[in-house]
């Protein structure tokens, strides 16, 4: 651990255990509300809905320091604030202390107990490890580094002034995140709106196997059947991919009357209940398996590019026509009339593969960019855990 150049002093000098007990009627009427749980990585109290309680409980006045002795070492340590009017309560699982506000700045305190620094001299100094639970005789005892206040208001008005920017970086970059997809959908609506220009447009019904046409899949009630034939529901169908991670399955029997929907592989499959509109290319790995009548399956002639109608498809003006086409009231969903009616362009095998091959590279640059954005955020996560390590250790 880092040597630190400050008084070492037990907290029992600067903390009090508050001992009270909350009157049992006032948490009954919920005139005293009680903790539910201290979130590890906000530090802040959640509230119970209810008011019953089966164990001890202990009084937490507003201005005390609060913490869960059985996850104080995982950050679940808080500040019941002044401002509040009311006290509440906990369980005898968490301990309440009172400052002692001549030694210590109660907010610099708790930045202090919730950072690694903390985390390390806990370990050291607890005999049966981390995971006891931190009662107050063990928790008062413990010896920790105490600047000067003054330092302490110092080094808090520093711990705030940097903490505030990492949060306006984190926000730029979270208003950023949804750009990127934007400026996606909007080159592939205008690839489509300049290829109708040039080609003439076919209503999707014109474009489909005529053996097969556009259909809803599976009308099931009931439990899932195990064994049975793998159904792809509204969920499995995200923007321009499936998701193979939940199949349900149904009974073959129910399955084998609906043989127009049996996929095949690369059949377009378009979400028209449970969301709408999200569109994607039947994965060889659903070949043989079918939809349920959340889904409508769109068997493609040859001259189709898979992908180049899924891309035309997903176009803003396309999503558009289908959405001002919604129907029901309870259950809004698109007609599959609706569905055979909507034009996209054809240009030959060829244009519509340059197209895909366009939108492919692109998508492939934004994934890097969204990898990057993540990466961005996990830096961001780990710069204020480093910043109070160097805070409580003298660096900064």
């Amino acid at each position: 651990m880092t040597k630190n150049p400050w008084p070492i002093v037990r907290l029992a000098e600067v903390l009090t255990e508050r001992r009270e007990t909350p009157n049992p009627t006032k948490i009954l009427s919920g005139e005293i509300p009680i903790v539910s749980k201290i979130g590890f990585d906000t530090g802040r109290i959640e509230l119970r809905n209810s008011s019953q309680t089966k164990t001890g409980m202990i009084l937490i006045q507003p201005g005390d320091l609060v913490l869960s002795g059985i996850n104080a070492a995982k950050g679940a340590i808080a500040i019941y604030d002044k401002e509040n009017t009311t006290p509440i309560a906990a369980t005898i699982h968490y301990g309440a202390y009172t400052p002692n506000e001549r030694k210590v700045d109660l907010r610099y305190l708790w930045h202090f107990l919730r950072s690694r620094t903390f985390q390390e001299i806990l370990t050291q100094h607890m005999p049966c490890g981390i995971k006891t639970e931190l009662k107050a005789t063990r928790f008062l005892a413990v010896p920790v580094p105490l600047p000067s206040l003054s330092d302490q208001r110092r080094i808090l008005a520093r711990i705030d002034q940097l903490a505030a920017k990492i949060e306006q970086a984190r926000s730029i970059r979270e208003s950023l995140r949804p750009l990127a997809h934007t400026l996606f959908l909007a080159n592939i609506n205008t690839l489509i709106i300049d290829c109708s220009k040039v080609h003439p447009g076919s209503p999707l019904i014109d474009l489909v196997e005529p053996d097969r046409g556009i259909s809803y899949g599976i009308v099931q009630t009931g439990k899932p059947f195990q064994g049975g034939v793998p159904t792809l529901r509204a969920g499995n169908l995200q923007e321009f991919y499936v998701n193979l991670s939940n199949v349900k399955q149904v009974d073959p029997k129910i399955e084998a009357k609906y043989l127009r929907t049996r996929l095949k592989g690369n059949e377009l499959l378009l979400r028209i209940r449970g969301g709408l509109g999200e569109v994607a290319i039947c994965p060889p790995e659903m070949i043989g398996g079918n939809v349920s009548r959340e889904i409508a399956v769109i068997p493609l002639r040859n001259h189709i590019d898979p992908t180049f109608a899924m891309f035309a498809v997903a176009a803003p003006s396309n999503q558009d026509f289908l959405r001002q086409h919604t129907r029901g009231t309870s259950y809004i969903g698109i007609n599959l009339n609706d569905v055979r009616r909507l034009t996209i362009p054809v240009p030959s095998l060829d244009k519509q593969r340059q197209i895909v091959s366009y939108l492919n590279n692109l998508q492939a640059k934004i994934n890097k960019l969204k990898d990057l954005q993540n990466q961005t955020a996990a830096e961001l996560d780990s710069l204020l855990p480093s910043l109070l390590h160097k805070a409580f250790t003298g660096q900064l």
